[in-house]
């Protein structure tokens, strides 16, 4: 069975930015920003993940979320 998960944490550490930039730069809580870093975030908002994207300057939203395997 697949599961989604978000590796935002990763690509903010390659991009040596932190939650708090992020929420600045994309207009996203930074709350909303934690918890999909943390993976304590249920639902996605399709509109969040466009802005963080455009923040990021990412055109490939797999860089945010992917799916793998849950016994991964």
């Amino acid at each position: 069975m697949k599961k989604v998960k978000i590796t935002l944490g990763d690509l903010l550490k390659q991009k040596g930015m932190s939650i708090n930039e992020l929420s600045l730069q994309s207009d996203v809580r930074r709350a909303a920003i934690s918890e999909l870093v943390n993976g304590k975030r249920e639902n996605i908002n399709f509109r969040h993940i466009e802005q963080i994207a455009e923040a990021l300057q990412i055109t490939d939203i797999r860089k945010i979320i992917t799916l793998i395997d849950e016994g991964d």
